[in-house]
């Protein structure tokens, strides 16, 4: 059944891939090109995918998916993949696909669902998440941003940071304080609500990779309809962290760099020279990437069990995404690492000109790569989140 399915899916690459976008580079707002041709290519694929189900081919159909299993959906982005190009859906949709839209398919309403998941799962809607406040990173539950409830809806106030595409998004899913009496986990609700309107205000961050998607997003007296509470009042604490799992299961894919496409050995040989029987010459350094590789490959086959143990049903989304984020970022980091170790002094340039496009990226990558170790939860607190709930070791962090 598997070779039918991916016979099919080739067939399908094959005839609706556009020509102009093969090898094209796409990042998460879509191609960085003027050329008119490659744009409208560009957009004829993201409709042809999205009328397909294949933007989020594992949601039912009814709500834009296909209603495949993860291992169909694996098998269509390595195809793609195989083809010279990729999906974009999930990057347009921001959070959407990833972590609001999985979040909604539990906890919401027909009626939210109905609303917002054709959007995400054809890319023309992109989601943030408010989440995070300048004094409210690791520790989430001590936000403060408030919602009061008046007789048009709710009215928002405060600040959020790390707003990932808050500038470009559509949408936003917020977490928010609505009872401030309850104890800080028990006081806080889950809010769907638009960005364009005048009371938000978002402020671009710039990171040291020279690339960032953050931003701060400002409040005040902002509006959400009463029927956009995801989930019930003051029970946000279990909506949130439901879709940090998901963002979790989302991150565990590694190494997400754009110059993973070229394996790190045969980037060594290049830089360094190999003996006369193909070996790299620096006995070490080819110990350190088997070592490398071996991790990548257990981290792999590790997603690869997960997905064969849920029998082609939908992965349960569980503490396990902790140990595969930490993983993930562990192959991530190592692989720059080593890259800029190759490389040498022609690994710390900034602009192509003496250096490659390939050597300006790499430092690039290993700078925005420390971001992994801090977002979607930080590596500290994925092993208290392994060390309760999978190790059953006792709490040791600060309840609330």
């Amino acid at each position: 059944m598997t070779g039918e399915f991916e016979i099919s899916v080739r067939d399908w690459v094959a005839a609706n891939l556009p020509d102009a976008l093969v090898n094209v580079p796409i990042g998460m707002y879509g191609v960085d090109s003027e050329d008119p041709q490659v744009v409208e290519a560009f957009e004829l694929w993201r409709q042809r995918l999205a009328a397909q189900g294949w933007g989020a081919p594992t949601w039912p159909q009814e709500y834009g998916g296909a209603g495949l299993t993860d291992t169909q959906a694996k098998v269509i982005s390595r195809i793609i993949a195989e083809a010279g190009s990729m999906n974009p859906i999930p990057y347009l949709a921001g959070m959407g696909v990833t972590m609001v839209g999985p979040t909604l398919l539990e906890y919401g309403t027909p009626e939210q669902k109905s609303r917002h998941l054709p959007g995400m799962a054809s890319g023309e809607v992109r989601w943030c998440l408010g989440l995070s406040e300048p004094n409210a990173g690791s520790d989430l539950a001590s936000l403060s941003m408030s919602a009061e409830l008046d007789d048009e809806g709710w009215v928002l106030n405060g600040q959020k940071t790390w707003t990932s595409g808050a500038d470009k998004s559509q949408w936003c899913g917020a977490l928010v304080r609505t009872d401030r009496s309850a104890a800080k986990r028990d006081g806080i609700s889950f809010l769907l609500l638009e960005m364009d309107q005048a009371g938000i205000e978002t402020r671009p961050i710039r990171l040291i990779a020279g690339e960032s998607p953050f931003c701060e997003t400002f409040f005040s007296n902002a509006r959400a309809r009463k029927d956009d509470l995801l989930g019930e009042l003051n029970d946000g604490w279990s909506v949130v962290k439901r879709l940090l799992q998901h963002e979790r299961q989302s991150q565990t894919n590694a190494p997400a760099t754009r110059s993973a496409a070229t394996p790190v050995q045969d980037v060594a040989k290049r830089y360094l020279g190999t003996n006369p029987d193909g070996t790299l010459t620096d006995p070490d350094l080819r110990s350190r990437l088997a070592d490398h590789l071996m991790d990548t490959a257990a981290h792999e086959l590790t997603i690869a069990r997960i997905m064969t143990d849920a029998r082609g049903g939908n992965v349960e989304v569980s503490a396990t995404a902790s140990i595969l984020k930490n993983s993930a970022t562990d192959v991530a980091q190592g692989r720059s690492e080593l890259l800029l170790e190759i490389m040498g002094n022609q690994g710390l340039g900034w602009e192509p000109g003496e250096y490659t496009q390939e050597e300006a990226l790499a430092v690039r990558e290993w700078l925005g790569g420390k971001s992994m170790s801090i977002y979607g939860g930080s590596y500290e607190v994925q092993k208290n989140i392994i060390s309760k709930n999978i190790l059953g070791l006792p709490e040791t962090t600060q309840k609330g």
